[in-house]
């Protein structure tokens, strides 16, 4: 079961999902990389919904599609301005709670 998992799920996610691993690795800009990344994630919404014959069907999944590649732009752009410019996190006075933890 274990290689089924590993070979059947975890490579093939990897091959697409993972930077490290995935043939877009040799495109060496990452927003045009995401940007491709998209567009075939688009190609298969269009596809796999042209297959299935439902137009309604296509509208659920391309929202569905929409809202995840959205969340993990944010997580990545999050993430990416943590490591390069972590100051902007920095609690600033009048932003919410004080640094003792109380608010107005």
């Amino acid at each position: 079961m274990s290689k089924i998992l590993r070979y059947g799920v975890v490579y093939p996610w990897n091959f697409i999902f993972n930077h490290e691993v995935s043939p877009l690795r040799h495109i060496p800009d990452v927003s045009t990389r995401h940007y491709v990344l998209q567009v075939l994630a688009f190609m298969w919404v269009v596809a796999f919904s042209i297959v299935v014959g439902n137009a309604t069907f296509f509208y659920v999944n391309f929202l569905a599609h929409a809202v995840l590649v959205g969340a993990a732009t944010i997580t990545v752009i999050t993430l990416t301005t943590a490591t390069v410019k972590p100051e902007l996190f920095i609690r600033k006075a009048g932003w919410g709670r004080s640094v003792d933890g109380e608010h107005e």
